[in-house]
């Protein structure tokens, strides 16, 4: 089963919940402006726009834990994310993955899909997690590019 009742704040301030994609494929992302990785994005809103229809939704949670590659606010990410990606995607506020203040829904998805030789902690920017709407969890690394997660995707879809 997926997670329930995981508060979660949007970028824009609104207030919502995990409870609100249940059912769907999760595609869950730590992000940052300032990294290598960020070309992601466009990857990612390819996805997002791909897959939507069928039942993916692309998570997207701003994280500053590594190198401080996520130095702005909600707002100058949201800006950042419009203007230089066509982000349409939920991105939510900025969110600690590792450490005494990771968010519940990052220690529910190490929990459930540790790193190499069993390692918990998220490694770094753009590590992406693939949920499926019955809460089989793959962990994909920083460098696996979006696109090639089009597999898992098609055959853990609602009816893949």
């Amino acid at each position: 089963m997926q997670p329930k009742d995981i508060a979660l704040r949007l970028l824009d301030g609104r207030d919502t919940n995990i409870n609100d994609y249940q059912g769907k494929l999760w595609l869950v992302v730590n992000t940052a402006s300032k990294c290598g990785f960020t070309p992601q994005y466009e990857e990612l809103e390819a996805l997002w726009r791909e897959f939507g229809d069928q039942g993916l939704v692309v998570l997207g949670f701003p994280c500053n834990q590594f190198m401080s590659q996520e130095p702005g606010e909600a707002g100058d990410i949201a800006q950042f994310c419009s203007l230089n990606y066509g982000v349409s995607f939920p991105m939510f506020t900025k969110t600690e993955v590792n450490g005494p203040n990771t968010h519940p829904l990052f220690s529910w998805l190490k929990d459930k899909a540790p790193g190499v030789m069993g390692s918990r902690a998220v490694k770094w920017n753009f590590t992406k997690f693939l949920v499926s709407p019955d809460g089989q969890v793959k962990r994909y690394a920083p460098r696996t590019a979006p696109s090639r997660l089009k597999g898992a995707i098609t055959q853990w879809l609602p009816g893949g």
